[in-house]
């Protein structure tokens, strides 16, 4: 369902390749490929067949020609080194068992210069191990979220620089013990020249 707007935080140019990591039913990608234009290509990565499925019709219903929806997993994305100009997602990482591999590997994926723009839950404070093992939480993004600054951490030890994590929503009445303790976040990087 998503918790932001990733496309919005960043700017696409004509020609540019974007990977969306757990791109879903694909809305992302297909606004990403307007913007990259046809001599740009956006890809789509998603675990699921349904998800890829419903993503592969969605593309046919608009027409759009510069998408390839692949089947994978965020934590090993199928994709060679220094292959993308922009990595994006919209609260998919909180899923992933190892956010590290992730980050990981959208470094490896990304070219010299390349840009990490992401939707993500973030924690502000101290979360109970009760809440971390809800799985109606996890299904919702929230129980696997990042520390700020450990996402920051993370990132600058996945080798990225000009790292930044704004927030621009905190939730209220996730769980009493917690309001004011998650919030939506932007996340921006960039792999180095």
């Amino acid at each position: 369902l998503g918790c932001g707007n990733p496309t919005a935080l960043i700017d696409l140019r004509e020609g540019q390749t974007v990977l969306d990591l757990g791109s879903g039913g694909g809305i992302d990608v297909l606004l990403s490929a307007r913007r990259v234009g046809p001599s740009g290509k956006v890809y789509g990565l998603d675990m699921t067949d349904e998800m890829l499925e419903l993503a592969r019709d969605n593309q046919r219903k608009a027409g759009v020609d510069n998408v390839e929806f692949l089947k994978g997993d965020i934590q090993a994305i199928p994709l060679p080194d220094s292959s993308v100009d922009v990595v994006i997602s919209n609260c998919v990482i909180n899923l992933a068992p190892d956010k590290s591999k992730v980050l990981n590997e959208a470094f490896r994926v990304l070219k010299p210069g390349g840009r990490f723009a992401v939707s993500a839950v973030v924690v502000r404070g101290q979360v109970s191990p009760a809440l971390r093992r809800d799985m109606e939480l996890w299904v919702g993004c929230i129980a696997g979220a990042l520390d700020e600054a450990d996402y920051r951490s993370k990132l600058n030890a996945a080798g990225f620089g000009e790292v930044d994590v704004e927030t621009w929503r905190v939730y209220e009445g996730v769980a009493p013990e917690a309001d004011g303790t998650f919030a939506s976040a932007f996340i921006r990087a960039r792999k180095p020249e």
